[in-house]
């Protein structure tokens, strides 16, 4: 059935009312296209409608794994009398967080600075018809609770006051939008001294603000917080390493880590690291093996190479297209229950496990016949559900632990799987490729590196024309969004996947996209990176500020144009790379909370990362590459001395067979033609 019959009401009873996100591809959209809300995809009809009725914007953002998003649908967004109520009164928009980062990210900050909160999704915004924003929260309940006004009762606020104080209303958002870019370069391009001393007293400051009893940071809900985790783990303070590991172990025994299936969940609720919201994304499970490989490579435990491989198997099974392209994300709900396909009761158990293996697996994973988790937000929600967590230890009965785990993964096999996001995202494929191409080299996982060099192709084989690198694939459509970050993680992969095979193409291709981030993103004036493009569906033009789930563009741009200058010897990345360290200085200096990831690329300026010739052609190549990867982890720079390295590069040639030279800047150790003295001096 078409839209004009829906909306005029015209629909038989047997048939499911659409509206108009059922033609889109975004699978957040297409969630709500049963909607009663006369919804519109962000665009210029819905903008065109706005303008020419006078209305409000309300503007609904979220993504098609978020928890509280589905709430928000179940309690409002499938209500008659509210769909009834935006249908007279509003231009309703839809927008997948996802798709447009850079959209997002304008209103995420102009709500937090306006509304003085830290923010979140759904994050429903009222605009004026030329959007800008003048009033915005996140989750509405159905019903005034806890502070937070219905979401009808404001539905109603807004629309009377938008009838009798408009003028007042188009100020305010006018004030806003004129006010956010000024109040956002507040401190920034301050002098000010830049050194390692300011790299170690970011280190000592994050690493001080570990949550000493149960790792991470803060003493509610825990996320990861990949960046500030990466800044300690990578640094030369043992203090601060151990307190990364720590955090890392309490992950990967807890809740938040898929005990069975691999991959980690997006955040937990509590302290603990035990009950989790049970969306996995694909962004969090590619910073999450780079840090689980660290842990590993930094101590040699068992518990952080099974967590990193259980990663990679889960992301190469589940969440890789058979052409070759990363999905984006799982939901956390099956059959309209949070946590369903992953939790179990201690009941289920006895139906399929012996006496024996019932008593193992409940007291390794810490199991209850009450239960540890009930999803309050849901009025009929499971009850006696278990989240697994490793809680006892195995001891002598490792054989009937393993026997028993066996068969209850052949069980879950048999569940409702969640849905899975599968639209194909460049950026997001970029992270994700980077890190299984390092993990493959670093544990010796072949497949890992295949598995990257697959969704390479794909991504540059469907999104990239040439000059210009698209957003987004789904069923054979692309979304062509531009986002200074989906060129920055290709680069960033290009530079690791060359690392990993001294396929020169990769680097190449690298250096392209590294190339058209800086001509379409790059802030010639103050330095930095925008995460979107020129385009005029946004009211402005930002860069972020704080490393959240996914660094900030400038943090992952800053970090590639350090280290392609190193490998290249290109001196117009160094000037950007100075330009933008001197317009964040203050940051760097007095928030590095803010800003870990950019501390990281500070520190690959001031000290230059090692770099790893291997020059020559040869079997022994395969060994050198592999004793590289493993003693120098993904901080060394794996090189060769072909294509568009650094003209000193070039000059380093083998002698007597495949030869290599480590090198930082222009001086390097003597030359050898011996694996064991590579890794020796690369442990050193």
């Amino acid at each position: 059935m078409g839209i004009l019959a829906w909306v005029s009401g015209v629909h038989g009873e047997d048939e499911k009312r659409e509206n108009r996100l059922a033609r889109e591809k975004s699978p957040y959209l297409l969630q709500h296209r049963h909607n009663p809300v006369d919804w519109y995809p962000w665009g210029e009809e819905a903008f065109e409608k706005a303008r020419e009725e006078g209305k409000v914007i309300l503007l609904s953002i979220g993504y098609s794994t978020c928890h509280w998003c589905h709430v928000m649908e179940r309690e409002s967004f499938m209500d008659e009398e509210v769909a009834k109520f935006l249908n007279e009164h509003f231009v309703s928009i839809k927008l997948d967080r996802e798709e447009r980062p850079d959209v997002d990210a304008v209103y995420m900050q102009s709500f937090q600075a306006m509304m003085g909160q830290g923010g979140g999704w759904p994050l429903n915004v009222f605009l004026t018809p030329d959007l800008k924003m003048f009033y915005g929260g996140t989750y509405f309940p159905p019903k005034s609770r806890g502070g937070r006004p219905s979401f009808m009762r404001t539905l109603e606020g807004i629309e009377r006051t938008w009838r009798e104080e408009r003028e007042k209303v188009r100020e305010s958002a006018e004030k806003l939008t004129e006010q956010l870019p000024l109040h956002l370069e507040r401190g920034k391009g301050e002098e000010g001294e830049l050194s390692l001393e300011t790299v170690a007293a970011a280190v000592r400051l994050v690493a001080g603000q570990v949550d000493e009893e149960e790792g991470g940071w803060g003493m509610g809900q825990k996320f990861p917080q990949a960046s500030h985790l990466k800044l300690i783990l990578f640094s030369d303070d043992e203090e601060a390493r151990e307190r990364a590991l720590f955090t890392c172990r309490k992950m990967a025994l807890g809740g938040i880590h898929d005990q069975l299936g691999g991959g980690f969940h997006r955040y937990t609720v509590d302290r603990i690291w035990l009950v989790p919201h049970f969306e996995k994304m694909l962004s969090d499970q590619a910073q999450l093996l780079e840090i689980f490989v660290e842990a590993w490579r930094q101590t040699g435990e068992d518990l952080f190479a099974e967590a990193a491989r259980g990663i990679g198997e889960y992301v190469r099974v589940e969440m890789q297209d058979e052409a070759g392209g990363y999905y984006s994300a799982q939901d956390a709900q099956s059959e309209g229950k949070e946590g369903k396909y992953w939790c179990w009761t201690t009941a289920e158990l006895g139906e399929f496990l012996s006496s024996e293996e019932r008593v193992v697996v409940e007291r390794v994973f810490g199991m209850s016949e009450q239960g540890n988790f009930e999803d309050f937000s849901d009025p009929e929600a499971l009850k006696n559900q278990n989240v697994l967590s490793i809680v006892g230890e195995v001891g002598e009965d490792g054989e009937v632990f393993e026997a028993a785990v066996a068969k209850m993964k052949v069980e879950r096999a048999k569940r409702v799987p969640p849905m899975t996001d599968d639209k194909i995202l460049a950026g997001w494929n970029g992270l994700m490729i980077g890190a299984m191409a390092a993990a493959g080299r670093i544990l010796d996982e072949p497949r890992y590196v295949r598995s990257a060099e697959r969704a390479w192709e794909f991504v540059v084989s469907k999104l990239w024309d040439g000059e210009r690198l698209a957003n987004r694939w789904r069923e054979g459509e692309v979304e062509g969004s531009q986002l200074g970050s989906n060129y920055l993680a290709m680069a960033r992969a290009g530079r690791l996947l060359y690392s990993a095979t001294l396929e020169v193409g990769y680097l190449e291709q690298g250096i392209a996209f590294l190339d058209g981030a800086r001509a379409g993103f790059f802030d010639e004036e103050k330095g930095g990176f925008f995460e979107g493009g020129e385009g005029a569906d946004l009211v402005m033009r930002l860069k972020d500020d704080f490393d959240s789930a996914v660094p900030t563009t400038t943090s992952l741009g800053v970090a590639e144009l350090v280290l392609f200058a190193e490998m290249t010897g290109r001196e117009d990345l160094v000037r950007e790379a100075e330009k933008t360290f001197e317009y964040f200085g203050k940051t760097l200096r007095e928030e590095a909370m803010s800003l870990p990831g950019l501390v990281r690329a500070l520190e690959a300026s001031l000290e230059k990362p090692g770099r790893l010739v291997i020059a020559g052609e040869g079997e022994e190549r395969e060994a050198f590459l592999r004793a590289g990867w493993e003693a120098g982890g993904s901080e060394l720079l794996v090189m060769g001395n072909e294509g568009p390295v650094s003209e000193f590069t070039r000059s380093l040639q083998a002698v007597d067979g495949v030869t290599v030279y480590y090198c930082k800047g222009q001086a390097c150790r003597e030359p050898t033609n011996e694996v064991e003295k590579v890794r020796s001096f690369l442990k050193e």
